[in-house]
């Protein structure tokens, strides 16, 4: 079972992604990302196997002294998986790739998933992850004429496990 340091947004803020979602459940067999039953989010590292105290460790120390961040979306990117994801695009990813770099300062990267590596690692804000090719196309040019300019305040860091999407540690985070 995979384990996960998630930074999530857990307030009136999302609405912004629950519509995108809603919307883009249209290309989806069965919307995916309401199937997580989670608030939308930022996965920063991924782990198949791990020690929980490191874990926990890793996300204290790159969230300890981080008050609710407030993220800048705008726009929608893509992976061209086997089954199309699409995510909102952060503006300015500076600051969440200083908190990625503190994660795998703590845990060996090469304990990470490869996606969620240093040098692969893409800040983003999942809408739908499991677009088949069939409606691939459709969907891209939904992405493309879609502006979603919005902020999201990012306000809890999760460790997890999934899928299902469990809860190992939740921390709010502090102005």
């Amino acid at each position: 079972m995979p384990y996960a340091i998630v930074l999530k947004c857990a307030n009136e803020s999302a609405a912004p992604v629950l519509d995108l979602w809603r919307e883009a459940s249209g290309f989806e067999t069965a919307p995916s990302m309401q199937a997580l039953n989670y608030s939308p989010h930022l996965t920063f590292a991924v782990y198949q196997d791990v020690a929980m105290p490191l874990l926990f460790a890793a996300a204290q120390k790159a969230f300890g002294n981080v008050p609710p961040l407030a993220v800048e979306f705008s726009g929608i990117g893509h992976f061209p998986n086997e089954m199309l994801v699409l995510w909102a695009r952060p503006t300015d990813d500076r600051v969440l790739r200083q908190i990625h770099r503190v994660i795998h300062d703590e845990i060996d990267p090469a304990l990470c998933h490869e996606h969620s590596r240093p040098d692969r690692w893409q800040p983003h804000c999942t809408i739908a992850m499991k677009i088949p090719a069939s409606a691939a196309e459709t969907a891209l040019s939904w992405a493309k004429a879609t502006p979603a300019k919005f902020t999201l305040t990012f306000d809890v860091v999760d460790c997890v496990s999934f899928p299902p999407v469990e809860i190992i540690r939740e921390v709010k985070l502090r102005h």
